[in-house]
């Protein structure tokens, strides 16, 4: 009975989507207020019914109805509940309804809280969600119905991948999605005010809290899956330009460029095209990423969701997708004038330079993740491109971004004195070249590329408080004045601190645990110790131990230094009886600087176990910076300005003919 009501409400949002793809478009055409008025109630009733659908799959899951296939398929009874929970996104039927409900919550957000939108660009905005959820929900009905009934039901499933049991990669999904799923809001809002033809400085403040919203996601979302690739697959690494990491930090890339282009359209009425174009090639690398990752055509450790046989389907919603935004691009793109002038040298053009140097940095990551694609579809022999070649072509693009960072944010808008801006920033530059010199003497000998990446990450953490320093006129006028400034600095000034922070510190963890890593690979008995970067690894015992639906060896690991006992290490190898699947448990002792890792591997025939070891320097920070930049994007988004919008524009607006511009746009 649940799943019938989940499949019915899927039916039913499948009319409502269609009333809300069309009415309120041809009310917004006509001018007709009762039409477009449909778009708010269309949007909440479409949320309210998918999250029926999605409430009763998660009610099949922790009940474990075996009677319907995505459940048999991919659970069983003996699974904790967090890993029940988490398995219905941990299949191709359940991940595709997670898609369609947070579509539906960012709708019924913009419905809910877009007041102060013109009533013409909200119902726009709204027929566009519709129709992105008209084209999954179809996918969804005629391919991948997730209540399908299996008669008879077997006695029991066969249990979720056991990669996927694990508390990073349970939440993992649900922010990836919502980054992806949150960029359609930007892309809804450019094709919006692209029949519209108009885009202004209020356009921009409406776009920009849904785009920041959808990066702090999909940032706390790559994160996570870095986290987890770190801990749980045993190699040490955290990143290895895997098609599908690829496929997550594409749209990451684009999206941090749209925010920063949002900016220059909001302040300076400029780059009114290209960030109508950035909201609809971020969008669509978040398709294109959907794509790589649920039709499997590329092969990736990050891959579990998969259906080729349905991707086909996807292949064409990205196409018209796409093609129809782009053709509409093309069509009204060049009528969009920006107004605003500015010199080169200024904030503008910073940002600018910003959005230049992001863009080759994305096409580059796109070209090395598809280009096996492309060979493999025209016949030729297969390869594979890797870390060699993204790390030749990102980097010398990547370094001059984060160079600029602090010049840019401290230059003036409209004509900047870059001689002046370096000498405020002399403070930054001191602290840079004094790690640059520590570095190089402490690690003398070792990759020099390294000593200048942490002066870069110095340079950008101290430059991004020399920019706060700056706006509350720290130690230029009394101090009192000063803190004064604090309590009435916007909040989205401290927001862009500890992003820009945050960026600093994981350039610091990518150095450290690239360059200093140290790795030893050797066979050990118990009774036996190993040396690493100073510590002194025993390995006591391995022994059997049963957890609820595994069974494990378990390495136990005294970690000494100088003589003293420092942790114990448990690193394990897992066997899923069900699935017939082992996986690796590492064994981490973190500090602030450091991680001293350890993997236990296959049993030797002479008694001795394979261990790995790694000592990975300053690896912590990665995700701390990631997390810095998070916090700084949330205390963004609670800034008044994010929140209030433009009510004084609606007015304006609101009296203008359907498809007329203010003066000056």
């Amino acid at each position: 009975m649940i799943a019938e009501i989940g499949h019915y409400a899927l039916i039913m949002t499948v009319f409502v989507v269609l009333i809300q793809a069309t009415l309120p478009l041809w009310g917004a055409k006509q001018g007709n207020a009762g039409l477009m008025a449909l778009a708010k109630p269309a949007a909440q009733l479409q949320l309210l019914l998918v999250l029926v659908a999605f409430l009763a799959l998660t009610y099949l899951f922790v009940t474990s109805d075996f009677s319907v296939a995505v459940v048999a398929q991919n659970s069983h009874s003996a699974k904790p509940m967090l890993y029940k929970v988490s398995g219905v996104w941990g299949n191709h039927e359940g991940s595709m309804l997670l898609w369609i409900l947070i579509l539906a919550i960012f709708g019924a957000g913009v419905a809910t809280f877009g007041r102060n939108l013109p009533a013409s660009l909200r119902a726009r905005v709204l027929a566009v969600q519709a129709m992105i959820a008209l084209g999954f929900l179809a996918f969804i009905v005629a391919t991948s119905n997730p209540f399908e009934r299996i008669i008879p039901p077997p006695l029991d499933g066969s249990g979720l991948n056991p990669l996927l049991q694990d508390p990073g990669l349970a939440f993992h999904p649900p922010f990836l999605y919502l980054g992806y799923v949150g960029f359609s809001m930007a892309f809804s809002f450019a094709v919006a005010a692209l029949i519209e033809g108009r885009v202004d400085a209020a356009w921009a403040r409406w776009v920009r809290p849904w785009t920041l919203a959808a990066w702090c996601n999909l940032t706390l979302g790559i994160a996570l899956g870095s986290w987890w690739a770190y801990y749980e697959l045993g190699w040490g690494g955290w990143w290895f330009w895997d098609p599908v990491e690829n496929a997550s930090f594409m749209p990451w890339l684009a999206g941090t460029a749209l925010l920063h282009s949002a900016i220059v359209v909001e302040k300076r009425d400029a780059l009114k095209s290209w960030t109508i174009l950035l909201a609809i090639i971020t969008f669509s690398l978040s398709l294109i990423g959907t794509f790589l990752v649920r039709s499997g055509v590329l092969t990736s450790v990050h891959a579990f969701a998969t259906d080729p046989t349905r991707g086909v389907f996807i292949l064409a919603l990205l196409v018209i997708a796409i093609g129809g935004s782009l053709t509409l691009y093309a069509l009204r793109g060049p009528a969009l004038k920006a107004t605003g002038t500015f010199a080169p040298i200024s904030r503008e053009g910073g940002l600018v330079l910003n959005n230049f140097l992001l863009s080759i940095v994305t096409a580059t990551v796109f070209i090395g993740t598809l280009y096996p694609l492309f060979i493999d579809a025209i016949g030729a022999p297969k390869l594979s491109v890797g870390a060699p070649y993204f790390n030749a072509t990102f980097w010398p693009f990547m370094v001059p971004l984060l160079a600029a960072a602090p010049m840019g944010a401290i230059l003036a808008w409209k004509r900047g004195d870059l001689l002046g801006v370096l000498q405020r920033l002399w403070f930054a530059a001191g602290a840079a070249l004094v790690v640059l010199l520590v570095v190089w003497y402490v690690k003398f000998g070792g990759p020099i590329l390294a000593v200048f990446g942490m002066a870069l990450a110095t340079w950008l953490v101290v430059g991004a408080l020399v920019e706060l320093a700056e706006r509350l006129k720290l130690f230029r006028i009394p101090l009192a004045d000063s803190l004064h400034r604090a309590r009435n600095l916007p909040r989205a000034a401290y927001g862009m601190t500890l992003a820009h922070a945050g960026v600093g510190i994981v350039v610091a963890g990518i150095v450290g645990s690239s360059a200093w890593q140290v790795e030893a690979i050797q066979i050990m008995h118990p009774g036996e110790t190993a040396e690493v970067a100073g510590y002194q690894l025993t390995l006591e015992e391995v022994s059997e131990v049963q957890g609820p639906n595994y069974t494990s060896q378990q390495g136990t690991f005294l970690v000494s230094r100088a003589g003293s006992e420092v942790v114990r290490l448990y690193p394990e190898k897992r066997n899923y009886p069900v699935q017939r699947m082992p996986t690796t448990e590492s064994g981490i002792h973190t500090t602030l600087f450091a991680d001293l890792y350890t993997a236990l591997g296959d049993r030797q025939t002479d008694g001795g176990w394979s261990v790995r070891i790694y000592y990975n320097p300053l690896v912590p920070w990665l995700w701390a910076g990631a997390i810095f930049m998070v916090i700084g994007g949330v205390v963004s988004l609670t800034d008044r300005r994010y929140r209030v919008g433009a009510p004084t524009r609606r007015r304006a607006v609101k009296a203008l003919p359907t498809g007329s511009a203010p003066a000056g746009t």
